[in-house]
């Protein structure tokens, strides 16, 4: 198999797509290898990659299935549940805490904040 074709970067020819454009079809690469690359070159480092895939090879996205709906609202929940507290903390929980803002930073004055 030879090297990759490689295009400078937004002068990729038609046909080709990268992930998210494929997404934005309602398309996914579906198994194939990367057709070519785009490379965006930088000043003091190396050129930014993109991978293109051939747009007449791709398959249309698999529809979401009532368990995979379930499966995903599970996984976010899960991602949103504090492991010190055990409460929905409304948001994402950022892996730099590993647990919700309060419990990172408890308050001086106590749960209840300050009340005279």
């Amino acid at each position: 198999m030879g090297a990759l074709p490689v295009f400078r970067w937004r002068l990729a020819p038609d046909g080709y797509a990268t992930r998210r454009q494929l997404r934005a079809l309602g398309l996914r690469p579906g198994g194939q290898p990367v057709a070519a690359q785009l490379e965006r070159p930088r000043r003091r480092r190396g050129p930014l990659v993109a991978y293109l895939y051939r747009v007449d090879l791709a398959v249309p996205v698999r529809p979401m299935t009532p368990a995979r709906r379930a499966a995903l609202e599970r996984a976010n929940r899960a991602r949103r549940t504090c492991p010190s507290c055990r409460r929905d903390a409304g948001y994402v929980i950022p892996t730099s805490l590993g647990t919700c803002v309060p419990c990172a930073y408890p308050s001086p004055e106590g749960p209840e904040g300050s009340t005279p």
